[in-house]
């Protein structure tokens, strides 16, 4: 065919027009599914792993309550080539709450379940558990060749924490920017955590999982843990695969809980914790030097958090993930932080879900084989609770940057 000077001006501005609408096309949005319809029952706590064949698996607990409903046990879903499967059970003492399960595959590409059984219906009676497979893969729940307790055992260096801590805490509560609410409410606190430091079945009952452990290079588990009752975390280790574990100094900053763990590129750990203390409400932080053997002061981050879970993770790049409710009040809004310089600042940030009246909580977070971002989390609406996936592309955060 013969072009001409007309018919090549309009081809090109074809051309032009073409790459102007896909280059201004914005990056496609994330694909929530909700495993299975809301219902009435309370759905929470989930947490999401990818399997060595590619499949997902997500474990949460699901009952008529929480700590106070004997029916609570753990489900399971698996996500195969994109389709979530029927729930399926994965853990149930009978007569007793199960809650807050955690996954994880350590280095002998085992899949871990670890969750607390509730014993006398208070968080601070939790029973932590461990199940482990080899035989996981294919469909339905794995097949366990190990169900144990994991005891937690706090040494001497619990004491020596808690004596240098709070006297510092004890000198906040008089804070002048605090109502006389507020600084009651601290100190009432603190006298309960003193008078149950002592007291060994109190400090080795109680500690609970909730975000991922993470298994470092050299094969050590570090299984982040906290306890309700003393509202403060810790960390245990095993350097073993899972047959001994010891724990760190506990991390006291009044009101710091859950903990997700992070890696920086220098190596230095990075433990970020839940905010159930006094205003400012921030997500808490505090740092290891020594493949989390100890930890550092706990301190505030730049992070909102209104006392509800989070997660962070290192993406393949060395990027860092933050996914939580970034307010100070409330758990209408879900999103998504990046930042790629190990925490300092975060300039992408883009809500996952944001919804008045309706709840957006307790986030797991992991990066596929194919680095597609995957999110469980539980949504509480008025039609009834799920627990929602979300697949989304890193690209998409950064297309919103602040």
């Amino acid at each position: 065919m013969k072009i001409t000077g007309r018919l090549l001006v309009s081809w090109l501005a074809c051309l032009a027009g073409f790459v102007a609408v896909h280059a201004a096309s914005p990056v496609a949005p994330p694909i929530k599914t909700d495993l299975f319809p809301p219902e009435r029952w309370h759905n929470h706590g989930s947490c999401v792993v990818q399997l060595p064949d590619g499949q997902l698996l997500a474990v949460w607990f699901h009952g008529s309550g929480e700590r106070k409903a004997d029916d609570v046990r753990i489900e399971g879903a698996r996500c195969i080539r994109g389709q979530w499967g029927p729930r399926m059970p994965m853990a149930d003492t009978p007569g007793y709450p199960d809650t807050n399960p955690s996954l994880f595959i350590d280095s002998r590409q085992r899949l871990w379940l670890v969750y607390p059984t509730i014993l006398a219906n208070l968080w601070e009676s939790a029973l932590l558990k461990v199940h482990v497979s080899s035989q996981y893969q294919g469909r339905g729940a794995p097949r366990w060749d190990r169900q144990d307790v994991l005891h937690v055992t706090p040494g001497p260096e619990f004491d020596q924490e808690v004596a240098r801590v709070l006297p510092a805490l004890q000198q906040a509560a008089t804070s002048p920017g605090w109502s006389e609410a507020t600084r009651r409410e601290v100190q009432e606190y603190l006298d309960a955590f003193q008078s149950h430091t002592t007291n060994r079945l109190y400090r080795r009952l109680g500690w609970m999982t909730r975000a991922h452990p993470q298994v470092l290079a050299s094969g050590r588990i570090l299984m982040p843990l906290y306890h309700d009752g003393f509202s403060a975390s810790l960390v245990a280790r095993s350097d073993d695969g899972g047959v001994q574990w010891t724990t760190s100094n506990p991390l006291v900053g009044g009101g710091n809980i859950q903990p997700s763990i992070v890696m920086g590129r220098s190596g230095q750990l990075v433990a970020y914790m839940r905010d159930n203390g006094p205003p400012p409400k921030r997500l808490m932080q505090a740092t290891s030097i020594d493949d989390g053997a100890s930890w550092g002061p706990v301190t505030d981050s730049p992070i909102p958090n209104p006392g509800s879970g989070a997660e962070v993770i290192r993406l393949r790049d060395g990027s860092w993930l933050f996914v939580g409710n970034d307010t100070e009040d409330g758990r209408h809004r879900l999103s998504l932080w990046l930042s790629r310089d190990d925490g300092t600042t975060w300039p992408w940030r883009r809500a996952l879900e944001e919804a008045p009246g309706e709840s957006f909580s307790y986030p797991s977070i992991l990066q596929a084989r194919d680095g597609r971002i995957h999110v469980t989390y539980s949504v509480a609406t008025p039609r009834g609770e799920t627990i929602r996936h979300a697949n989304v592309a890193a690209s998409w955060i950064e297309a919103d940057p602040r």
